[in-house]
Parts: structure tokens; C-alpha cells; sequence
């Protein structure tokens, strides 16, 4: 392979495209497909991962009875001052009740952020990823061994192992960077939800706060109008559920850029081609990485699917981007892979046929043009 010329430039504003219902929907189909494939892989099981998350649990559990204290002393303490002021027509002590049960499940999501910060400390997360990789192109293999190998997309595993990850030798991040880093994007998520839920609160404007937040949220991803629609809809609907609408979108966008870091610790990107690269599959990851939130959700078994997340984020990558050339060869190779060249073919497929293209860059490729193969 030669080094890769860029793309025509198609802009960086973002259009409706990439947020259609379509993209979305199809994200979704391939958590479940990239699910039911990563769980037939008999070494997954067998990873560290699962003794982590059992730690991760533990802990979270621990965490979880603290944050508990709290409330159960305010609880006390609103109970004893009923018996001296009448409370019967208050609501403020079931607002605030409300708020800490909103702090402690919706922001804080203590055994989640456990497992979200070990994927900076330990290398198990990242290991599940090309193990992954490995076994979604030995499938492959398998399913196309009697077909011509020259009408077979090339392989992903052999030169993405090939890459120096950004905690090696040749890092130049440290760890304890990549951690505050994680830990500042975190803080200022939970800030952010926090600081909208509070001004929900207050009289005459609370009302509108939701609304509007969802609207600034949305506008910059969808476009104006159907941000006004979900606007409208905030209106409407009750708080409770705008919340948790919010926090979910939110959510799903962290957990999607935690499941890639390992795809983007070898392949190196600027800041403004990472920009790129998601805003172009924005739909597809949202799609993929909210269907994975919900599940992440609940008790214990969520952070358990934390590691089949990662597992199911290797078929992804099979799916959204090409097989990247080996490190020597991997000038340019950023850049060619910020447009998402097959997305309109790739969306218009049935789900049966789910598997039947990838656009790939070869010796073609590296002229400027790309050829389809069977995938």
C-alpha cells in the first residue's frame, strides 16, 4: 500500500444526513448484531475484564451505600420536623429527596465511571478490543473460505496490532494525563447536568430550562428544525423524562469515545479530524452507543456488558472504517477515513445483507479511488 491522498473536501457543517432516523436505526441493529458475534467468541470470557468488573461492582456498591447516607439522614431529619411544622402541603422536601436519588443514579453512576476509569489504568479493556478484532476477521475467514480470495476485503487485526499504542514506550501521553483528562470531561458532563437540573427548579423559568437545554444540545447535531420539535416536545412531556433523555444522549456520547479509544490509541488523528470522523457517522454511533447505555444501566450486570460493549465495538470498526494499512504505510491514512465512504450504500442494506460490502483503499486506493469488495 502507498500513502493515502485526501478526500475531496465535503465541508464540516453537519447536515440532517448524518442523524437520520436510518443512521440511528442501523446503529442499533449492529449493537445487536456486533453482540450476538462477539459472545460466540470463546475467549472472551476468559479475560480479566470480568474479575475487574466484579471489582468495579464491589466497589460501586460500597460507594453506593455512602452516597445513601445522606439521604437517609435527610429523610430522618425532615421526619422529626414534622412533628414540629406542618409539612402536609410542602414540596420541597420531595424535591430535594428527588434531586440526590437524580445525583447518585443519573449523574453520578458510580460503577460505571469505575469501569469507564479502569480502561486508563489497566490494558484489559484494550486487549478485549484487538481480541476482538482478531476473532471478527478469523470469522470472516471462515465465512468466505471458498470464495475467491481476491473478492475478500483485507484483514484489520495483522496491521492494527502492528501499532504503537499512545500508553507504550513510544507514548506520549502518559497515563496519568489520559486519566485527568478523563476525569475533566467527566466533571464537566456531571457539572453540566447538574447545573440544568438545579435551574429546573427555580419558579417561572424552571419549566423552560429542559426545553431549552435539549434544544442548544440538539441544534449543533440535527439541525434547527427538528431541535424546535424537541423543543416543543420538552414543553410537553414531563421533566423527569426530558432528564433522563438528557443524560442519556449525553451518556451514550461518552460511552461511544471511551469504546473507540482503542482504535484511535494506534490510528492517529488531529483534534479536528476526530471532529470530523464522528460528526460524519454521528447517527451510527449514537444509534450503536445508546442501545448499549440502556443495558449498561442496570445493576451489576451492566458493568459486567461492559467488556461485550468493547467486544461488539471491534465489528463496528469493521463496519465504518477500512482496514488501515501497516504503520509504515499509514501516511495519509487519517485523513482518508474522516468521510465515511460507503454510509450511503452501507445504511441502504437490508439487515440479512448487513454484511454484504466494505469499501476498502488498496494499491487503487492509494491514487485516490476505492474499490468494493465483498464483506
Amino acid at each position: 500500500m502507498g500513502s493515502f491522498k485526501d478526500p475531496p473536501s465535503t465541508g464540516a457543517t453537519l447536515t440532517m444526513a448524518n442523524f437520520e432516523p436510518n443512521a440511528v436505526i442501523r446503529g442499533f441493529q449492529l449493537t445487536i448484531v456486533g453482540t450476538v458475534r462477539a459472545l460466540k467468541n470463546p475467549d472472551l470470557f476468559k479475560s480479566e475484564h470480568f474479575r475487574q468488573a466484579a471489582l468495579a461492582v464491589g466497589v460501586g456498591i460500597i460507594i453506593q451505600l455512602i452516597i445513601q447516607i445522606p439521604m437517609i439522614l435527610l429523610k430522618l431529619v425532615i421526619f422529626i420536623a414534622s412533628w414540629i411544622v406542618d409539612m402536609e402541603n410542602a414540596t420541597w422536601d420531595v424535591k430535594l429527596l428527588n434531586g440526590m436519588d437524580f445525583m447518585s443514579k443519573s449523574v453520578l453512576q458510580v460503577p460505571f465511571l469505575l469501569m469507564t476509569l479502569m480502561g486508563y489504568i489497566t490494558p484489559t479493556l484494550d486487549e478485549i478490543f484487538m481480541q476482538s478484532v482478531e476473532w471478527v476477521d478469523s470469522t470472516y475467514i471462515q465465512k468466505h473460505k471458498s470464495e475467491n480470495p481476491a473478492t475478500l476485503r483485507a484483514m484489520y487485526y495483522p496491521s492494527l496490532v502492528m501499532y504503537p499504542t499512545k500508553d507504550g514506550p513510544r507514548s506520549s501521553r502518559p497515563k496519568s494525563e489520559a486519566v485527568m483528562m478523563f476525569a475533566q470531561r467527566y466533571a464537566k458532563r456531571m457539572g453540566t447536568l447538574l447545573g440544568v437540573y438545579l435551574l429546573s427548579l427555580t419558579p417561572v423559568v424552571g419549566r423552560f430550562v429542559m426545553p431549552a437545554a435539549s434544544f442548544y444540545t440538539f441544534r449543533s447535531h440535527v439541525g434547527t428544525a427538528p431541535a424546535a420539535v424537541i423543543f416543543g416536545a420538552g414543553l410537553v412531556l414531563p421533566k423527569a423524562m426530558i432528564v433522563k433523555f438528557l443524560h442519556t444522549y449525553f451518556a451514550s456520547r461518552s460511552l461511544m469515545r471511551e469504546l473507540l479509544e482503542p482504535y484511535f490509541r494506534r490510528i492517529r488523528f488531529t483534534s479536528d479530524q476526530k471532529r470530523r470522523w464522528f460528526r460524519d457517522r454521528e447517527g451510527v454511533l449514537f444509534g450503536f452507543a445508546f442501545a448499549f447505555t440502556i443495558v449498561l444501566k442496570t445493576p451489576f450486570i451492566g458493568v459486567l456488558m461492559y467488556g461485550v460493549a468493547e467486544a461488539s465495538t471491534a465489528y463496528l470498526i469493521t463496519k465504518i472504517t477500512d482496514p488501515p494499512p501497516t504503520p509504515t504505510e499509514s501516511a495519509g491514512f487519517a485523513e482518508s477515513q474522516v468521510t465515511w465512504k460507503n454510509k450511503h450504500d452501507f445504511l441502504r442494506l437490508s439487515l440479512d445483507n448487513i454484511d454484504k460490502l466494505n469499501v476498502i483503499t488498496d494499491q487503487e486506493g492509494a491514487n485516490g479511488t476505492t474499490t468494493t469488495k465483498k464483506d
